[in-house]
């Protein structure tokens, strides 16, 4: 079976949960550090799916491999090859299939509840099973609107659209793949963000309480969500 594709674009914002997800399921894969130059390769033909982490920067940014990013998440469309997105990832997906990215509202940084949507009843159960809320982590300024053939199947109080998905493919707003310890590298970096404490902003002792238990229970979740994802890996 082919690799799956990873794309870091932060030196802090790594696969964390997936790769272990995928390495318990015995699926190849292979990452590339945008970070340190790495740019993506030319079509996906060689990958059975991709997957775009997050990262500090807007995909609105002028960036050499952002339009290489859009072009090669529409070619595996094409092909049918699976794409998945976590924050700023969830975000390329938007604007490669056509939506926009912008501000939010609020800045939504911490764990917060996440729910299915009312009008994605059959689609959510495909994706979630009988999980209809759950807490997610969360730090992000930014949003996307839905693009055309896409159904929206998580939203919060903060942001309306917190995943959906289109075909084979799931972006996503929150960040289902994080570890303790990327949490604490995260939180290292709270007060660049210049956000005060508020509803949607936590603090990082905020953060740390009973964070392990938080870290297991969102666990499940991403097991369900990435376990229907890599039933559309190319298999030949």
């Amino acid at each position: 079976m082919k690799p799956i594709a990873i794309f870091r674009h932060s030196p802090g914002e790594g696969p964390g949960y997936f790769a272990t997800f995928l390495d318990r399921h015995s699926l190849p894969w292979t990452l590339f550090r945008v970070d340190e130059g790495v740019l993506p390769p030319a079509t996906p033909d060689e990958f059975s799916g991709l997957c775009f982490m997050g990262g500090p920067m807007s995909v609105n940014d002028h960036l050499p491999w952002i339009p290489l990013t859009l072009n090669l998440i529409r070619q595996a469309d094409a092909q049918d090859i699976p794409v998945i997105g976590h924050c700023l990832g969830g975000q390329l997906m938007a604007k490669a299939f056509g939506g926009a990215v912008s501000r939010n509202p609020v800045k939504e940084i911490g764990w917060g509840p996440v729910e299915t949507t009312g009008d994605a009843t059959q689609l959510a159960t495909e994706w979630l099973g009988d999980i209809t809320r759950f807490e997610a982590f969360h730090w992000h300024g930014e949003t996307f609107t839905l693009p055309p053939d896409a159904t929206r199947i998580l939203q919060s109080v903060h942001c309306a659209a917190q995943a959906f998905a289109r075909g084979p493919h799931l972006a996503m707003q929150c960040h289902v793949e994080m570890t303790d310890s990327m949490i604490r590298t995260w939180c290292q970096q709270w007060t660049a963000e210049n956000a005060s404490p508020s509803s949607s902003v936590q603090t990082p002792e905020q953060m740390y309480i009973d964070m392990e238990v938080r870290i297991a229970a969102m666990r499940s979740v991403a097991d369900r969500l990435y376990g229907r994802w890599i039933e559309g890996l190319r298999r030949d």
